[in-house]
């Protein structure tokens, strides 16, 4: 493909398209020392990075997934493009005049004509909202508090009423109606596709226009939806793009930070107030694609970061929140909730109490979980004994979900103290949370990943899980009818992987047909299948047999056990036996159970 295009011609676009300046505009990258850069893979899911960039050699390489190359394979990679439209987009961008040395036109349409048709586009949106039909858009704009340099600076424009304009002006330019129909801006029957409307041009985070947002202004528009949005193209799907991207992608990587709102005026307004770090899903709930892409740029932060999503007070806030924190393992970064009393959204709160009240709204957030267990437990007449078991039935898979288990305690505790049921009880209702979440197994398996990376097959701790694995894997035979994988549950798996895979295997129930290859089946995630394979080849540390089997399972469960001394002990502590005789009675009374056991397992550890 490179003999379309004249050597020096490419050599050019190599030189100019920096490969560290044309990687940062998708994943957050830092130095790592000997003229290198690293982030998270823009092309897996992980949560440590292992993408490197080398600037002085133009290349990238991912030693967590394999790809790699240069800055035109990155942008094919990336955009979905071919090599010849990858150097087309590039030359583009970084202003290099292309001399063809052979005639040759690929075939349909490509991806790099759809993106000249909608950014030819968005320049006629915008010089048509500056003129004389342009009014009730810039009115719109004005009743919110927008300033014609506040359009300017996130390319608002305005769709004609007449319903022709737009098509008829990219014709001019040399655009084919399949193209423009290809692109989502002119309708089969000729007519353009956003009529009197306001737009917001959706742009991924390296500038190009992917689409558009569109609002209703007009009581006698022929589209009933107050938003509408470029419909599904190659270039715009609206699961995988982020309005406010465009700006906000650097602010996001430099504060590990990014505030999701539930609108286009709502990201102006936060921007405008300071907040740069502000996006908002284009037509659809906020979901794990979504997740993904603020975590490559958020890069690798940890617990510092913070994702910050903004709903409202009302039963449809609450389900919002429920759903983000269903993705909340999708981040390393902490989440929280960001609620104004008054169920004012920022671009209106911005209006009454100007910028302050937006930097003060996202100032107040509150964490994620905090905000959806008391959503939940508003729901509930907790002066009731039947109403308070209910509640802590519907919170308990919210605490199981935690996901830094060594919380878990207090959180327990802080779920009895709220709701004022018993501590026994409340644990007891998370512990069978836990064993209800089994069906669908493609459901709970699919992840851990990207939440969790696959475990290290040298990672000490984890030791006993992967070789009780291998055991049951290698040799179902060697465990018990009597008592199914010798008592062993998911709450001994404490890595998400071994997790998903043991709760896989649990859900076959006694067939062993065809094992392992049964299990691999049955799992969806690929790199899931990929673990069990490995598992199932791996050779044992131990021999197979029985014996071996019980021991390792009596050693997972006494790290289980462990793991609730360590938890239970300090809270004891801190209990005191005569203001608080009850809660001091039931945990000793737990901690000598547990005692108990703990010793009957480390017997059994050692095979007597």
């Amino acid at each position: 493909m490179a003999s379309f295009f004249n050597p020096d011609d490419l050599e050019e676009v190599r030189t100019r398209a920096r490969i560290d300046d044309v990687v940062s505009s998708y994943v957050t990258l830092k130095p790592s020392g000997a003229g290198t850069l690293k982030g998270l893979c823009p092309f897996h899911d992980e949560k440590t990075p292992s993408f490197q960039v080398t600037p002085a050699r133009g290349l990238y390489y991912c030693f967590g997934c394999g790809k790699g190359g240069d800055t035109v394979s990155f942008v094919e990679e990336i955009n979905n493009l071919s090599f010849r439209e990858a150097v087309e987009f590039l030359a583009d961008k970084y202003g290099v005049h292309l001399r063809y040395t052979e005639e040759a036109k690929p075939a349909g349409i490509s991806r790099v004509r759809l993106l000249e048709a909608n950014a030819s586009a968005a320049a006629f949106f915008a010089d048509y909202l500056e003129g004389k039909e342009g009014a009730p858009g810039r009115s719109f704009l004005t009743e919110r508090g927008f300033s014609k340099e506040a359009a300017s600076t996130f390319g608002i424009g305005f769709a004609p009423r007449g319903g022709r304009e737009l098509a008829g002006y990219l014709k001019t330019k040399g655009f084919r109606d399949e193209e423009l129909i290809e692109a989502g801006l002119m309708r089969t029957g000729g007519w353009d596709y956003f009529q009197g409307r306001i737009l917001w041009p959706i742009r991924d985070a390296g500038q190009a226009v992917l689409g558009f947002g569109a609002r209703r202004l007009f009581d006698d528009d022929r589209m009933p939806a107050k938003y509408i949005n470029t419909p599904e193209t190659p270039l715009y799907r609206k699961s995988h793009v982020l309005y406010g991207l465009d700006l906000a992608r650097t602010a996001i990587g430099a504060n590990s930070q990014a505030v999701i709102v539930e609108g286009y005026t709502d990201v102006m307004a936060c921007h405008l107030a300071g907040i740069t770090t502000a996006v908002a899903s284009c037509g659809t709930a906020f979901g794990p694609d979504h997740a993904k892409m603020i975590q490559r740029l958020m890069g690798d932060y940890g617990p510092s970061g913070q994702v910050i999503f903004t709903f409202d007070g009302d039963e449809a806030g609450r389900k919002a929140a429920l759903k983000a924190f269903k993705d909340d393992a999708l981040f390393t970064a902490s989440t929280y909730a960001a609620i104004e009393p008054t169920g004012l959204d920022p671009c209106d709160l911005r209006l009454q109490g100007g910028d302050q009240a937006v930097r003060d709204l996202i100032g107040a957030r509150v964490p994620l979980y905090d905000f959806v267990r008391d959503s939940i437990l508003a729901r509930y007449d907790l002066n009731h004994i039947d109403a308070r078991l209910s509640a802590v039935r519907e919170a308990a898979p919210l605490v199981k979900s935690i996901r830094d288990q060594s919380k878990v305690e207090t959180y327990i505790q802080d779920l009895a103290l709220r709701t004022g049921v018993d501590i026994q009880v409340v644990r007891r209702e998370i512990l069978a949370s836990g064993r209800k979440r089994v069906e669908p197994v493609e459901e709970e398996a699919a992840p851990p990943l990207p939440g969790t990376s696959l475990p290290s097959p040298n990672d000490r701790s984890l030791r006993a899980e992967r070789d009780s694995l291998k055991l049951i894997l290698q040799a179902p035979f060697l465990f018990e009818d009597e008592q199914p994988w010798n008592g062993l549950t998911e709450a001994e798996f404490t890595h998400g992987a071994y997790r998903a895979i043991f709760r896989c295997i649990v859900s076959m129930g006694s067939d062993r047909q065809g094992w392992p290859t049964a299990v691999i089946d049955r799992l969806t995630h690929a790199d899931l299948k990929d673990l069990v394979l490995q598992l199932s080849v791996e050779p044992p540390l131990t021999e197979l047999s029985a014996r071996h089997a019980k021991e390792y399972a009596a050693k997972l469960q006494l790290d289980s056990v462990e793991r609730s001394l360590r938890q239970l002990r300090p809270v004891l502590s801190r209990t005191n036996p005569i203001d608080d005789a009850e809660a001091h009675q039931s945990m000793f009374k737990e901690l000598i159970d547990l005692e108990v056991r703990r010793k009957e397992l480390l017997l059994m550890t050692t095979g007597d």
